[in-house]
């Protein structure tokens, strides 16, 4: 793979990941004529629950 073609490729990861859809069109035009076809994976994002914990209060122990 060509360093330029590498360098495109992980600029556009980066638009990707910032949202920049208007940043990732342009670098495919770019990518598109050098010759490299650009595959398009949707990925979805879901947010995870937060676990919470909660503490126990200590227990005194028994005089016995």
């Amino acid at each position: 793979m060509n360093n330029y073609i590498a360098a495109l490729l992980l600029e556009r990861r980066g638009y990707v990941m910032r949202g920049r859809h208007d940043r990732v069109a342009m670098v495919d035009d770019v990518l598109r004529s050098l010759g490299h076809v650009v595959d398009v994976v949707e990925t979805a994002s879901i947010e995870p629950d937060v676990e919470t914990t909660t503490r126990k209060k200590p227990t005194r122990r028994k005089k016995g």
